[in-house]
């Protein structure tokens, strides 16, 4: 009894400890690095973008197929549950001139089993179709790598967002205590007779908004994890723990080399997609020119048909006949009443517009590289304003603490030094944040990272 007992306490802590481990499994923890190479494999977006690529690959197939050998076969059977009648003239039998003689040709029964080999010899529009083919590969994976950017660009920007609103709780929780600790120290100096009323009513507003912000502020933590998971492609149910703080992040995306980098606009990735859309184009308009070039090609086939008054062709005495064709076809196109000609026509304003869009994207770019370099300076200099800021708000609030309890300052002056600071504080926050995705921005547009799911 002590040895079955024994067991069954022994397999009750392996199976519980078997579910610990699985619930271990299904919690995540990410460094931010971490999540983008998670969110890069495993993420709905770069799911999707990896079947866009292996789609590609098997259009690409498909046009090459079109050239190589086809082979078809059919088999056909009839039933001549009433066969046809033709009439014959009389006269074939002695019958008398003007009379007619029913008769009924063929057997009741046919089976016919055909076996049809074919190839293309020569087809212009098969040339420039394969060619397309392998263009339209090329788009599909450059695309996918500006996805992979966007991907990241996007756990980037939610990462930061769950640390923003953590920072945020951890900062307006030290600011409900601190305003309570006011609160009740002034409220018993009230109660004293040394303080207005009107000082705890102030502070008092000043508490009922932090408290709201709070509350607010918890709620947005929840809110913003469950679009970082679902950024990762995790099930909204599921535990992730960051393990980066904002702070460390920022510091470590500081960067005056990049900066103080050259603009390379060939490796933006809109600039490759855009020189992939002028080739498209061209294949486009020799698809149209090759509409004038005749196509050749050549088939065979092999036939074989029984015929019965019954269904016998399982019968090893069925006879069969055989038949086999060889052929070659060249259809050669003539006149289409200008029609091929006004389809080459708008296949060749199509690469024109291909050609100008190309060079409007190219300004663009060189454009958007500027102003994402700009705008990622910026966010640097008012992240370190910021920390300036907060630490004059701190001393400023500190000065008009001192004061209020010495009576120097009134509640009002308080409440202003205190509405200041906690500005500021969401103010560092915030340029913060913008730091890392003015970043991410930056370089999403020079392609510094060269992310692609075909490593992946």
């Amino acid at each position: 009894m002590r040895i079955r007992l024994s067991c069954f306490l022994l397999l009750l802590s392996i199976g519980l400890h078997a579910q610990e481990t699985i619930q271990e499994k299904e919690n995540y923890s990410f460094s931010l690095e971490e999540a983008i190479n998670f969110a890069l494999d495993s993420s709905y977006t770069a799911i999707n973008a990896k079947r866009d690529i292996a789609a590609a690959a098997k259009q690409k197939w498909e046009t090459t197929a079109d050239g190589l050998p086809q082979i078809s076969a059919a088999v056909d059977y009839q039933n001549n549950i009433k066969r046809p009648v033709q009439l014959l003239p009389g006269e074939l039998a002695g019958g008398a001139p003007g009379t007619f003689i029913p008769v009924q040709f063929g057997t009741k029964q046919n089976l016919a089993a055909t076996a049809t080999a074919s190839q293309l010899l020569f087809d212009g529009s098969y040339i420039v179709g394969v060619r397309a083919a392998k263009t339209f590969e090329k788009y599909t994976t450059t695309n996918a790598e500006r996805t992979a950017l966007e991907i990241r660009q996007d756990v980037i920007d939610a990462y930061g967002n769950v640390l923003l609103a953590e920072e945020s709780v951890t900062i307006l929780k030290s600011n409900k205590d601190n305003l309570e600790d006011n609160l009740e120290e002034t409220r018993k100096i009230f109660e004293n007779g040394l303080q207005e009323e009107e000082s705890v009513e102030q502070l008092q507003i000043t508490f009922l908004q932090i408290s709201n912000e709070l509350n607010n502020a918890e709620r947005l933590v929840a809110i913003a994890r469950d679009a970082l998971k679902l950024t990762l492609g995790i099930p909204l149910e599921k535990e992730v723990n960051l393990i980066d703080t904002l702070k460390g992040l920022v510091e470590n995306n500081i960067s005056l080399t990049l900066l103080n980098s050259e603009i390379n606009i060939e490796e933006n990735l809109d600039y490759q997609l855009a020189q992939v859309q002028i080739e498209q184009r061209e294949h486009e308009l020799n698809l149209q020119k090759a509409q004038a070039l005749p196509t050749l090609s050549t088939f065979i086939n092999y036939g074989t048909t029984g015929n019965s008054e019954k269904f016998t062709f399982l019968n090893d005495n069925q006879q069969w006949f055989q038949s086999s064709i060889w052929g070659v076809s060249l259809n050669i196109p003539i006149f289409s009443s200008l029609k091929r000609s006004a389809q080459t026509a708008q296949a060749r304003i199509a690469l024109d517009q291909a050609q100008t869009q190309f060079e409007q994207s190219k300004e663009q770019i060189r454009l958007g590289m500027t102003r994402a370099k700009n705008d990622y300076q910026y966010a640097i200099e008012k992240y370190q304003t910021s920390q300036q800021n907060l630490a004059l708000a701190e001393r400023i609030e500190n000065k008009n603490q001192i004061k209020f309890s010495e009576g120097i300052a009134t509640s009002f002056e308080l409440r202003q030094a205190q509405t200041q600071l906690y500005d500021a504080q969401q103010e560092l926050l915030q340029s913060m944040l913008e730091v890392l995705n003015a970043k991410a921005a930056l370089e999403t547009l020079l392609n510094t990272p060269n992310l692609n799911f075909t490593n992946k």
